[in-house]
């Protein structure tokens, strides 16, 4: 998963697992995953955000 920008959102398949950028999901006539499945998540950034108690 590539960070900063906006073009840079990754989404993955809910079945296998397979991450793919919204940039190639544009390109494909119709949405889906090579293993055929339509459903997928948006893939989170593996930096979590901490915030002070107040």
């Amino acid at each position: 998963m590539e960070s900063g920008g906006l073009g840079s959102v990754s989404y993955e398949c809910m079945r296998c697992g397979t991450s793919v950028t919204i940039e190639e999901l544009s390109s494909l006539p119709e949405i889906k995953c090579i293993c055929g499945f339509r459903v997928f998540r948006k893939a989170r950034q593996p930096v979590v955000k901490q915030i002070k108690a107040i």
